[in-house]
């Protein structure tokens, strides 16, 4: 289920972005409308799960990459149809902020793309999103770096530490709040 779950928002994202004026407000559109999709009916992160949200991120990133548009700039996009569909549904804005992360930055890789700037833009995307539906910021951060530290710590390597370093020497991320969540991210393991 999972797997048609990431192929219907990628055929998605690529249909709606081919011949769209704004790109970046498409890919919005379309992820919040597949998340919608996904939860109508139950309207709980919870009980349709984490992963279910992570592969409409991990869909969307697959689409993006297919159409030639940059991961990094749709990266806050695609957190933003997210929030905005679960925001919509009733659920758990913060819950599905981590999963959305994990995606994007499972997907950023696995397309070949540069897992440092995306984990930055996701994490800015999830505070604009988050405040912009009226949710904590500081908790969206925090989800955000920990759904972008869980994916890295699966994809091995160099990937964790590269995330890290890349999250804390962005100057557009509260500083406080990004060290609190890697802390955080790190005492759990």
């Amino acid at each position: 289920m999972l797997k048609e779950i990431v192929n219907e928002t990628t055929d998605a994202v690529v249909v709606a972005v081919k011949g769209a004026d704004n790109i970046m407000s498409t890919i919005t559109d379309t992820v919040k409308n597949q998340i919608v999709s996904v939860l109508k009916g139950t309207g709980e992160v919870a009980s349709t799960g984490i992963e279910t949200i992570s592969s409409v991120a991990s869909g969307a990133v697959h689409g993006v990459g297919q159409v030639g548009a940059s991961v990094t700039d749709a990266a806050q996009q695609i957190v933003s149809g997210v929030v905005l569909g679960v925001s919509q549904t009733g659920g758990d804005v913060i819950t599905a902020v981590r999963g959305a992360a994990h995606g994007v930055i499972q997907a950023t890789n696995e397309t070949g793309q540069d897992i440092a700037t995306v984990a930055i833009s996701t994490v800015e995307g999830a505070i604009k999103a988050a405040g912009d539906v009226g949710a904590n910021t500081s908790d969206a951060a925090k989800a955000a770096v920990g759904g972008a530290l869980d994916a890295a710590g699966e994809i091995g390597g160099d990937a964790i530490k590269t995330v890290r370093e890349a999250l804390l020497a962005s100057a557009q991320l509260p500083r406080d709040i990004i060290e609190s969540a890697i802390k955080g991210h790190d005492e759990k393991k």
